[in-house]
């Protein structure tokens, strides 16, 4: 993304030097698909997802999808996404993004690719397009906002679920609780760089070995080790996008 723009050489240095073995950039809108490709040839350790995000639904063509099928064939382009449902910005009207979501779901399983899906303040309509679009729950809930009940249906259909830094907020009382209830082996962290830094670093850019203030966060939620529950995020991460 843009804010990244004057330094991005360096953010990924740092993510080398702090030891992250794996990296997933998304581009989110067409004319960001260049540039993960161009991230994915340089840098071994970074892998890449391609898709159109909700609020951009409004501006999905047919070109588009052959913009994002070609990308697709990139050996190291992993997922599809993100794609979903916000109706909290409603920067896309309501019913564009249902009609774009059920499309992308259906080009994401074309091209077998998992998909990672956003949604907020949108949980009811994200499970029922899910629900009767994308039955082999092959994906991950990105950015996880909803409660422990919300976990529960997500986690039937299949989905991995992956918690961003808001659950270092001390608003986030309903995420925590999900965070107790998932299953080690659905579960991922992230950072949604450069958005939802975690705590003591709110307010400020995110940048992505900021994951390990998450990691720590989630770890003692769950009474475990950072080091223990990282190795497990690793895994589900190369079981989920990989393939290994």
């Amino acid at each position: 993304m843009e804010s990244y723009q004057s330094d991005r050489d360096d953010v990924i240095q740092k993510c080398i030097d702090e030891g992250m073995e794996y990296v997933l950039t998304v581009g989110t809108e067409e004319p960001y698909f260049k540039t993960v490709i161009a991230l994915v040839d340089r840098y071994p350790f970074i892998y890449g997802a391609v898709g159109i995000h909700p609020h951009n639904a409004a501006d999905f063509t047919d070109m588009t999808e052959k913009a994002i099928r070609k990308a697709a064939t990139h050996p190291r382009i992993v997922g599809y996404g993100e794609v979903g449902l916000d109706f909290f910005k409603n920067y896309s009207p309501r019913d564009i993004q249902k009609k774009i979501f059920v499309r992308q779901l259906a080009l994401a399983g074309d091209l077998d690719l998992p998909v990672i899906i956003h949604s907020r303040d949108a949980q009811k309509e994200t499970e029922d397009i899910l629900k009767q679009e994308c039955k082999t729950g092959r994906g991950v809930i990105h950015c996880f906002s909803y409660d422990r009940s919300a976990a529960e249906i997500f986690l039937d259909m299949g989905f991995y679920i992956s918690i961003p830094g808001t659950v270092t907020y001390k608003t986030a009382g309903g995420l925590r609780e999900a965070l107790r209830y998932i299953p080690s082996e659905r579960l991922l962290a992230e950072t949604d760089a450069p958005f939802l830094t975690p705590v003591p670093h709110r307010g400020r850019r995110n940048v992505p070995w900021y994951v390990k203030i998450t990691i720590a966060a989630m770890a003692a939620e769950r009474k475990t080790t950072t080091e223990k529950l990282a190795a497990v995020l690793r895994d589900n991460f190369v079981r989920l996008f990989l393939k290994k």
